[in-house]
């Protein structure tokens, strides 16, 4: 069922009639109105809100309640104490809005909400404890409040993972109406279908010329009217968002007017920036001269977060190195038993601002593997300038299964050590990869190479040279230790499951 102007209307399960006069107090006469939130995002919210209160509970009455036995074991299950960690914890949960809507399920900002909200919470108790004289508050400081994280951050991801589970069978996606021009679009759309975890899906375009030309859709989308008339179809639609991308039309008289006329209607107005790939804590909005301004930082590669990145790598490089010192001997004897030649690889590999240095892996070829490059090139499956093959004879068989979980990588660790690599950073080319680099491109050796990174946990081996390119450029350009964290976490799961490797 369409309505007068062609946009497909919802379904009034999806989107049911509003409840109060907000959602339409701006709405011209006649035209309907749609509340902004589907049914599942409130479902999904209160989810994860009992989930983080029945953690911080658990956590106070189980971790608290063995605390405050080692203390005194007559001690009730209940303590002034507990009451008063749970309400700080509750509160600094609260005040840190972990729960806002627009945050949940999607990127960094997640989980980055979340350790803001329990390092709040352990400095308010432990000042609280020598404001007041509270004895013995440190061993709720450092083992409850710690312990506690350790439960709400996995049930995080595991409700995260169902979402996403979901978005990808087409479930719990956000009806979005993009408008610009064609080439913008198209990109848009594209983005969104490879990124169904965002929960973003396009139903509607709106062009400079509407279907004056004679174009009904782009990349299989309707279009459905002008610019211009951007927010009747948006009001009439219900979408949940309305991205603006760039085209000549928008000025910041037009977007003003658009924002103004979008209001009460409660659909989300997203303006992409001509910065497509700068995002994240390089982006700040500021207001100088009554005029709202982007300003983009320069990339950050020194300071003190740099200074913790790499005392993180080196302290995790020599921990994971002690744990895995069995695997390691494991593997070096069944490449031994397996075929003749050395156990380890070394190879040339160019690093932070274009130094070479030799990196370290198990030896997963044949020897001389290397020579055999130019008789199997016809045969390259790789991407660009990479040269990789699914099924390369050059493989051993124990070679095989130590790709397909990357364990032949493990001796990098030891390269991370030693400081030429880190945990997570942008591939490590070869000198004659970064010999052809285009200027653009050569910005991936701004930063050390690392032992995994964002083209790990999005495909490995199968992604194609220009998105394995933009995702390190990415890295290179939005860094953070939150981003370091999610993509170590996210590594275990491409790692176990084998994606893309080869």
């Amino acid at each position: 069922m369409r309505d007068q102007v062609g946009l497909p209307r919802r379904r009034a399960s999806l989107w049911p009639a509003p409840t109060g006069a907000r959602h339409g107090a701006n709405l011209p006469a006649g035209e309907p109105s749609y509340p902004p939130v589907a049914g599942w995002e409130p479902r999904y919210r209160t989810g994860v809100l009992l989930s983080d209160l029945f953690s911080v509970l658990f956590g106070v009455l189980v971790v608290g309640g063995f605390v405050a036995a080692r203390v005194d074991p007559a001690s009730p299950l209940v303590t002034p104490t507990g009451i008063v960690t749970f309400g700080v914890l509750v509160g600094s949960l609260t005040v840190n809005r972990v729960w806002n809507l627009a945050v949940l399920g999607q990127g960094a900002e997640e989980f980055r909400r979340l350790g803001r909200a329990f390092v709040a919470a352990a400095v308010v108790l432990a000042l609280g404890g020598l404001l007041f004289d509270i004895a013995r508050i440190r061993p709720w400081v450092f083992m409850v409040v710690p312990a506690t994280a350790l439960l709400v951050f996995p049930m995080r991801y595991v409700l995260r993972q169902f979402l996403h589970r979901a978005r990808r069978e087409g479930r719990c996606l956000l009806p979005v109406m993009a408008a610009g021009n064609t080439e913008t679009i198209r990109d848009l759309i594209s983005r969104t279908r490879g990124a169904t975890h965002l929960g973003w899906r396009v139903d509607a375009v709106c062009t400079t010329d509407g279907l004056a030309d004679d174009v009904t859709e782009i990349d299989g989308v309707p279009v459905v009217g002008q610019l211009r008339d951007l927010a009747t179809h948006a009001r009439r639609g219900g979408y949940r968002i309305v991205a603006v991308t760039p085209d000549a039309y928008w000025t910041p008289k037009r977007l003003q007017q658009l924002a103004w006329k979008l209001e009460g209607s409660g659909a989300e107005m997203v303006v992409t920036p001509v910065l497509m790939e700068v995002a994240g804590p390089r982006l700040h909005v500021d207001a100088v001269l009554g005029m709202p301004l982007l300003r983009v930082s320069a990339p950050s590669f020194t300071g003190v977060r740099r200074m913790v990145k790499d005392v993180f790598d080196k302290v995790g490089a020599f921990a994971l190195l002690t744990l895995l010192a069995p695997v390691m001997i494991a593997v070096s004897i069944a490449i031994a038993v397996d075929t003749r030649g050395p156990v380890f690889y070394k190879q040339r590999r160019v690093g932070k601002d274009g130094r070479e240095f030799t990196i370290v892996k198990f030896r997963t070829m044949v020897v001389n593997a290397h020579k055999m490059v130019s008789d199997l090139a016809e045969q390259n499956e790789g991407h660009g300038l990479l040269f990789k093959m699914k099924k390369d004879p050059r493989v051993t068989r124990v070679g095989a299964i130590l790709r397909r979980y990357s364990i032949d990588e493990l001796p990098q660790l030891f390269n991370v050590v030693a400081g030429p690599m880190s945990l997570v950073g942008p591939r490590p080319p070869l000198p004659e990869e970064s010999a052809r680099y285009a200027p653009d491109v050569r910005r991936r050796l701004l930063v050390k190479p690392g032992l995994t990174g964002l083209w790990q946990v999005s495909g490995r081996s199968d992604l194609p040279w220009e998105e394995a390119v933009r995702l390190d450029l990415r890295y290179v350009e939005d860094w953070s230790l939150a981003l370091d964290a999610v993509i170590l976490w996210k590594t275990f799961r491409a790692v176990f499951t084998g994606q893309g490797a080869y």
